[in-house]
């Protein structure tokens, strides 16, 4: 008998063993992904995260960048978008600029400005989230985007998409904004 415990807690310790290594496999691929190298003239989808008109004068080119509403798309080269975060760190610290590649986040060096912003698909699902999770999840938010995220929710509320006035309620609380006429 004795023998039979000590080979289940040997094949229980390789177990945990075998567990770990494929851990350990799995963070270095991790860790390879994001070693992606970008060139300057990488083409970058970038969205237009503010709740209206955005426009971008390249200081590099002078070029004039144009999205005529939230969520329109264009292309920008990643050394235009270095030249806007050294000139016009608002664009990404307010998330006007949505850029949902992490690996031009990081080699712009502004992941952390984009810890918790929403992407395209976050926006509408937000409004799908219980009142307390949207609480929750708009806490997280960064202040440039609850703009957007009261635009986005007055779209919404117009259109009867949202109808229910504890999720309004909790949209009102989390963005201190009033967003129907009471």
């Amino acid at each position: 008998m004795p023998r039979k415990t000590v080979t289940k807690t040997e094949n229980i310790q390789e177990t945990i063993n075998v567990a770990n290594e494929v851990e350990a496999q799995e963070q270095k691929k991790t860790y390879k992904a994001k070693a992606r190298k970008l060139e300057p003239h990488t083409l970058v989808e970038v969205r237009n995260g503010f709740n209206g008109l955005l426009v971008y004068v390249s200081s590099r080119t002078g070029e004039r960048f144009v999205w005529d509403s939230f969520g329109s798309v264009l292309d920008m080269e990643l050394q235009d978008l270095r030249a806007a975060k050294n000139a016009h760190k608002g664009y990404f610290k307010n998330n006007w600029f949505l850029i949902e590649d992490k690996d031009v986040l990081e080699n712009l060096g502004v992941a952390r400005m984009y810890n918790n912003s929403l992407s395209m698909n976050d926006f509408d699902e937000l409004f799908s989230l219980s009142p307390d999770e949207i609480k929750a999840k708009v806490a997280e938010i960064p202040s440039g985007q609850k703009s957007s995220v009261i635009y986005r929710a007055k779209q919404l509320i117009e259109d009867g998409t949202i109808d229910s006035i504890k999720l309004i309620n909790a949209l009102e609380e989390s963005l201190g904004v009033e967003l129907i006429e009471r």
